[in-house]
């Protein structure tokens, strides 16, 4: 039986209402939460300085994460954008030292990056590959390319305007920050607002029915798997430049950040549901935990541990979401 409260309002959807408010919101008040604590307990933590440093820090996290969103909300996950930003910033050092064209270097950048995802979605929707198998392969393949491109070395850069990329302040705000926004932006509008971002949903709600409702279930997935690999290349580039070279070990271990970031900001595991304002939280959560750990000098190896426990606690979170969904 629903009981009436003293408004006259059943208490059941009153409840309800609540339930589904903190659903929606959780997310951002455990960020408002954590913001705060930290900014209360860490020295500096809030200054205007380690605001920028923290942005700038998960700037390539960010940026390859609003692409990753797209791979988990399908089913998919890609393992190899952490070889794919090596790569492509050793590719642009090297292409730059020889040309000495800053757009031939990035240019060739972005389309090596679009044929490591092409390879990478044609394998796993056409040849129906496991997307672990296919971008664990892709992930050492395209780090050895990096190894064999460079000679193992790292690849030096003197082109000035080459650094601007990732060094220029607009505003007093450093470059990849804005970057990082305006892929925050197109990415939302993309998800929210154009087909390709309900086709991207349904694939992961349910492949079957989406092929009978007329998507292109295969197309759409190398569509994604494109943008991502473009997105990391974009991402490499802008390393290389903040860096002043490319570096062939760079970006080890970047992969598994950017789903942490993803699975944290609630893109579900199991495909069909994502949204970019939580990817947008889940980074900053990361970033704010690190940044934190870094400003305490807690030790590098406990870092590791924090790290751990929030993406297993993020996974864990996601799988009861998935059982109340199921309820």
């Amino acid at each position: 039986m629903i009981v009436e409260n003293k408004m006259g309002r059943p208490v059941k959807k009153d409840r309800m209402k609540l339930a589904g408010f903190i659903d929606d919101y959780s997310l951002i008040l455990i960020f408002a939460a954590l913001f705060v604590l930290l900014s209360l307990t860490v020295d500096y933590f809030f200054s205007w300085e380690n605001m920028i440093g923290l942005a700038l820090s998960v700037s390539q996290v960010g940026m390859v994460a609003c692409t990753m969103m797209f791979c988990l909300a399908s089913r998919d996950f890609d393992l190899s954008v952490g070889s794919t930003v090596a790569f492509s910033g050793v590719l642009c050092a090297m292409v730059i030292n020889r040309t000495d064209s800053v757009m031939l270097g990035v240019a060739s950048s972005l389309l090596a990056g679009g044929v490591i995802g092409f390879i990478n979605g044609a394998v796993i929707a056409k040849l129906r590959v496991n997307a672990l198998i296919t971008t664990l392969a892709t992930m050492e393949m395209v780090r050895g390319l990096a190894f064999i491109a460079s000679d193992g070395q790292a690849v030096g850069l003197s082109n000035a305007s080459f650094f601007s990329i990732g060094n220029l302040m607009i505003l007093g705000i450093p470059s990849p920050i804005w970057v990082t926004a305006v892929c925050f932006v197109v990415f939302g509008v993309m998800l929210n607002q154009t087909v390709f971002g309900r086709n991207t949903l349904a694939v992961g709600g349910n492949p079957s029915a989406s092929r009978f409702a007329g998507v292109n279930v295969e197309k759409t997935r190398i569509y994604i798997f494109l943008l991502q690999g473009v997105i990391a290349a974009l991402a490499g580039v802008i390393l290389a430049s903040r860096i002043t070279s490319g570096q062939p070990n760079a970006a080890q271990g970047f992969e598994l950040n950017v789903i942490s970031a993803c699975v944290l900001g609630g893109v579900s595991l199991m495909g069909g549901r994502a949204t970019i304002s939580g990817v947008v939280v889940g980074v900053l959560i990361m970033g704010a935990v690190q940044n934190a750990m870094n400003l305490l000098n807690i030790d590098a190896f406990y870092q590791y541990l924090v790290r751990g426990g929030i993406l297993l606690t993020a996974v864990l979170i996601d799988q009861l979401k998935q059982r109340d969904h199921k309820d």
